[in-house]
């Protein structure tokens, strides 16, 4: 780093990545925490509870059929007007919708209104965020010293592993000690209203990261294109669809936290896990996934970002024959060990890189356009497809670790195939990014690498 200031910047950017990625996907997975287990019977007739189940898991996937259409704003407006004005408004703009869901009716009270607000609360939701990964990942990468991209970029998914413990940790005393009755009256809501803390606190975090040199020197130079998002599809199209692909990786956290909690707490399914018990196999997962996020980050600053993503890709998939079978067979612990190592240590090789590999792979110019357009569909299918398609393909009575372990497996080699086919990016200058610039050998790679870590270190010294 060429000061002080900028090296105090790198760690700034990176907390501010993790404190405000942790803060918005608290609000977002509280929704994920409660849509299979008490919305179908608080939001849909029930009639048929299989019906009120499906229902449940497609307004879960409402919120990422509007990631795209986030996507293209946000992007837009992160490539031409910043990253930083881009990340505050998508704090405003979650913080308020999710404190909103506390104050929802219910269907027995009004009928259909019910869950058509809570599917324009979800669109809100799902909007805001399109553009949180994209834009902390940018400013991260943007941030970071060479060599250190995969290290500082891993604390923005560690941020969002942090955001579900939280979510978890609430849900988990309300739904322990407060009677049945009393949680699905009003309990529930409590996490909701607490929003209104996480608007604050991440505004007050955010403001205090400048906007990045890599931004600032774009704007100056006057090359900002008028469409970043237009620009991203004429020139980077290839790598708009690899990370579109990628992202289907998405499918592990849908299965462990979604279709998992519908699967061992629905009465129909015939598992009979408690909700209060079934609370702790994500909050453990993450647990593990927030140790194991910065290894995988600093790994992927040694042998590349391909190989640990491909590695997380195939492993993880395997791995949810496991988990799901566990849940089967209403084994508990069986089902927390298989979660702690498909979702929170294998599936990190994936979910702790991408946030620097996926930015690397465009030009600053378009870089959260082309991102936030590839991921956000990329998890807008696997989330707005995939969680309803389990409920229906995997009722109850059929083999449901069968079905849905092989179609998650099959998506998880997909998303391999497309790290596999991507161009390898560790060891380029950040303003080489997205170019067709030839990466220095590994033995050049490791002496500039760790002449930046020292001229980092000695800037923090003396800052």
């Amino acid at each position: 780093m060429s000061s002080h200031g900028e090296g105090n910047q790198s760690k700034k950017a990176a907390a501010s990545a993790w404190i405000g990625s942790a803060l918005e996907y608290y609000d977002y997975f509280i929704y994920a925490a409660v849509a299979g287990t008490i919305f179908p019977q608080l939001f849909f007739p029930q009639g048929d509870p299989t019906i009120a189940m499906v229902a449940g898991m497609a307004t879960f996937g409402v919120g990422y059929v509007a990631r795209p259409i986030g996507a293209f704003v946000l992007g837009h407006l992160g490539d031409t007007i910043g990253r930083k004005k881009v990340l505050l408004f998508c704090m405003y703009l979650i913080g308020i919708s999710t404190m909103a869901v506390a104050f929802l009716p219910t269907y027995p009270q009004v009928g259909i209104i019910a869950p058509i607000l809570l599917v324009v609360l979800r669109l809100i939701q799902g909007f805001a965020v399109a553009g949180e990964i994209s834009g902390a990942s940018s400013m991260v990468l943007e941030h970071a010293p060479y060599g250190r991209r995969g290290f500082f970029g891993s604390f923005t998914l560690q941020g969002v592993q942090a955001g579900q413990i939280l979510a978890a940790g609430v849900f988990i005393p309300l739904s322990a000690f407060l009677s049945k009755e009393n949680f699905e009256a009003w309990g529930w809501r409590i996490p909701f209203l607490l929003s209104v803390f996480v608007v604050v606190a991440g505004v007050i975090i955010r403001r205090t990261v400048h906007e990045t040199p890599v931004f600032k020197h774009e704007e100056q130079s006057g090359d900002k294109p008028k469409s970043p998002v237009i620009e991203a599809f004429k020139y980077s199209w290839p790598n708009i669809l690899r990370v579109m692909t990628m992202a289907l990786m998405n499918t592990i956290p849908i299965v462990a936290t979604v279709f998992g909690s519908l699967y061992a707490t629905q009465k129909s399914y015939g598992i009979g896990i408690p909700v209060s018990v079934y609370f702790w196999i994500p909050l453990l997962g993450n647990i593990v996934a927030c140790a194991v996020i910065p290894f995988v980050g600093n790994l992927s600053d040694r042998i590349g970002r391909r190989p640990v993503i491909i590695g997380g890709c195939l492993l993880s998939g395997l791995a949810s024959y496991a988990y799901l079978i566990m849940i089967q067979q209403g084994n508990v612990a069986g089902a927390i060990v298989a979660s702690l190592v498909m979702w929170g240590a294998l599936y990190q090789g994936y979910n702790g890189v991408f946030p620097a590999y996926f930015p690397e792979l465009f030009p600053a110019h378009t870089r959260v356009s082309g991102m936030a357009i590839a991921q956000n569909t990329g998890t807008m299918i696997t989330a707005a497809v995939l969680a309803p398609l389990f409920a229906a393909v995997a009722p109850p009575g059929s083999n449901v670790p069968m079905i849905v372990g092989s179609i998650t497996l099959g998506i998880c080699a997909l998303a391999a195939f497309a790290a596999f086919s991507a161009k390898e990016t560790y060891r380029l200058r950040v303003e080489d990014l997205g170019t067709d610039a030839v990466p220095p050998s590994k033995d050049e790679y490791e002496r500039a690498r760790n002449e930046a870590i020292a001229e980092y270190n000695l800037a923090n010294a003396k800052g």
